[in-house]
């Protein structure tokens, strides 16, 4: 629960897709240099005020958006800078997402020997209908040959990103979907199921009954399906949405689902530290403006929440279930000198009574069932 990790977000996309509620900008283009200074004006800052040379980071994140609209060479001086401010843990994990169409051979090269080590492909969905109605730039060939130059380029551990549940989709494409990922063979799965945000262009399009969603029957199987097709393929389902072979689980994010601390670089990045939580206007033209008069007094942060015990307690509960090993209730009792059972009291017996939670050698994990209706009993511990 000492982990650091480092995570910089670049918020530019080709175009916006109808699902994504994330703060993201299409095109901007006239914008990608004077973010990049921003960036690492930034990380200068970080650096003076946060750097702890006896805790290095495990892991260091290139999120999006999509970082490979950048040129490959300014993400690798920005990778750069990050290994010259701050100290890097043996073999760190520095993962990049990229999504298919967006880097050539010659650029995921540049990216290899820059110093990335994992890649996380936002593939969606191995079915040109279904990417067509995603609003996704690519096509399915256009991510199989992603991941085959990157094997080219020397990535040997690669994400590949997919939804389920999505408008119109039936099960047998969903498990067409799977059986061709795994034909690529990738280290690790991310698999989500669809959410419709409110304010998306999906919402308004579900209102207006131009699409609609698989019933949760369907759903239930699409899971169903998945987990039966990666347990045989040797995958092993670490946390709610993420699989992956032995030895590849993503350690930066496992540091997130610990309630560990992180750096967030950029509009709209998060970061917590000695106890609070920090987020960045989710706006890059203002937040280049801010860190190029940083002499004015004005920060990035639109928000700064100094997390009670009792609050950062509950989260840490929250987030430590969404890992299927749980959370040990000895460490939790040690960080917080606070006992779950103390603190949820009938809440928790009852959620063990009705086969939602139970308590494995210390640790406190959700059922095969709690799995399945986790946000339940997510929103009965919050």
């Amino acid at each position: 629960m000492n982990n650091l990790g480092l995570y910089l977000h670049v918020p530019f996309c080709l175009r916006k897709c109808p699902y994504c509620s994330f703060y993201s900008l299409a095109g901007r283009t006239d914008l990608h240099d004077r973010y990049t200074q921003a960036i690492s004006t930034q990380l200068r800052s970080f650096s003076e005020e946060y750097c702890d040379q006896s805790r290095p980071l495990i892991s260091i994140f290139f999120g999006g958006g999509t970082p490979t609209l950048l040129p490959p060479e300014t993400l690798s001086r920005l990778l750069a800078e990050c290994l010259a401010q701050f100290s890097c843990a043996d073999e760190a994990e520095i993962s990049i997402e990229v999504n298919p169409a967006t880097v050539d051979a010659a650029g995921l090269h540049v990216l290899r020997r820059a110093g990335f080590n994992r890649l996380s492909i936002g593939v969606q969905s191995l079915n040109d209908g279904e990417l067509r109605q995603l609003g996704r730039p690519h096509s399915v060939a256009d991510a199989v040959q992603t991941l085959q130059v990157a094997r080219a380029a020397g990535f040997d551990n690669i994400n590949l990103d997919l939804m389920y549940g999505l408008p119109e989709q039936k099960l047998y494409t969903w498990q067409d979907t799977i059986d061709h990922a795994l034909d690529l063979q990738p280290e690790h799965l991310s698999i989500y199921e669809l959410t419709i945000e409110d304010g998306t262009p999906f919402a308004q399009q579900q209102k207006q009954g131009r699409f609609s969603l698989p019933d949760e029957d369907t759903v239930l199987l699409m899971l169903e399906k998945t987990q039966q097709a990666l347990k045989q393929a040797g995958f092993d389902r670490y946390e709610i949405s993420n699989y992956a072979q032995p030895g590849y689980q993503c350690r930066h994010n496992i540091n997130y689902w610990e309630n560990g601390e992180y750096i967030g670089l950029g509009a709209g990045a998060v970061a917590f530290l000695n106890g609070t939580r920090y987020t960045a206007i989710a706006d890059a033209d203002q937040f280049c403006k801010r860190l190029e008069c940083l002499s004015n007094g004005q920060d990035v942060w639109a928000e700064k929440e100094k997390l009670d015990r009792d609050a950062a307690f509950r989260e840490t509960v929250i987030m430590g279930l969404r890992m299927t090993v749980g959370l040990s209730l000895l460490e939790l009792t040690d960080r917080f000198d606070m006992k779950s059972e103390m603190y949820y009291g009938e809440t928790l017996h009852r959620l063990i009574r009705q086969g939602m939670l139970q308590i494995v050698h210390d640790r406190l994990q959700l059922t095969a069932q709690g799995l399945l209706l986790a946000n339940t009993v997510m929103a009965e511990l919050v």
